[in-house]
């Protein structure tokens, strides 16, 4: 029996209703559900009786809410005895541009929860290093866009989500319902700045060099890419549902390829604090939105 196990049949022993139990836990309920029927089958026996209106505990499921509390209690003391012995934990966390806030508040208070000794420090990088500092070891973990140069790191999809082109409002492609790369082909694009993953560049920048990047406008943040846009009507590139300044709009491109929000670790640098960020992520945007996993 896993620990994480015995907390979710915990949950479900209190609550006695899984879809209550789930939100505790911040999950979904069909992977709930799944995991407290492999307990069961684990342990041979009935632990829940379930009906329409939630869940009642059978006599084993009631010993075995008793001896998993005790049982998770010990294991909080022993994990509090040992963080306290080995001083402060830090991670420290990577983002890019938004990405810090795709999950907001939730992500933070997951992580708090399961790790509450832990320190956390943020560092946001620009648009010039897509791997967030992951790249050059000043971070453990990032959250970013792939797609970029992964030698050496691994990833994971946690969204996908349909790119745009950013246009003034008053530009004439602004009221199309789509656009495709094509469209686009005689507008200035910008570009990053010399020494940039190329892989990177090519996504965000268009891929197709045209005898004349050496004349694009240089862009280093998010901010910068709009204000070109706002400012000298270059073309700029977005995920699709992401605020806009006034002046500006966001039209589909129906051939560009998803951006991939990622989290992002190095593959020879794993830790268990990494790992279980990884899983506390990946758990987050499950419960945020299923549907947008990759």
């Amino acid at each position: 029996m896993e620990l994480r196990t015995l907390r979710y049949f915990v949950a479900v022993a209190e609550e006695l209703h899984f879809g209550r139990a789930a939100a505790r836990l911040r999950m979904t309920q069909p992977p709930l559900s799944r995991a407290i029927k492999q307990l069961e089958t684990e342990l041979g026996c009935v632990l829940l009786l379930r009906s329409p209106t939630g869940v009642a505990l059978t006599p084993a499921g009631a010993l075995l809410h008793e001896e998993a509390c005790a049982l998770l209690a010990q294991a909080d003391r022993v994990r509090a005895h040992v963080t306290e012995l080995a001083g402060p934990v830090t991670l420290t966390v990577g983002t890019l541009a938004d990405s810090a806030e795709q999950f907001g508040t939730r992500l933070a208070a997951a992580y708090r929860e399961h790790h509450p000794a832990a320190r956390i420090l943020i560092r946001e990088s620009d648009l010039t290093d897509p791997t967030a500092g992951l790249r050059s070891g000043l971070v453990d973990v990032a959250l970013t866009r792939a797609p970029f140069d992964d030698t050496g790191i691994t990833t994971r999809t946690l969204r996908l989500e349909r790119v745009g082109v950013v246009l003034r409002t008053d530009d004439p492609l602004a009221h199309r319902e789509s656009l495709r790369l094509a469209d686009l082909a005689e507008r200035r694009w910008f570009r990053f700045p010399d020494g940039t993953d190329p892989v990177w560049q090519a996504y965000w920048t268009g891929s197709v060099e045209d005898g004349r990047r050496r004349d694009r406008l240089v862009v280093r943040t998010a901010r910068e890419c709009l204000q070109s846009v706002l400012w000298n009507g270059t073309v700029g590139l977005m995920p699709l549902g992401h605020a806009l300044p006034e002046g500006l709009t966001v039209v589909p491109l129906t051939d560009m390829p998803p951006s991939r929000f990622v989290i992002a670790w190095r593959a020879d640098g794993t830790t268990p604090l990494i790992r279980s960020f990884v899983r506390i992520a990946e758990t987050v945007q499950r419960t945020a939105d299923p549907t947008r996993v990759g």
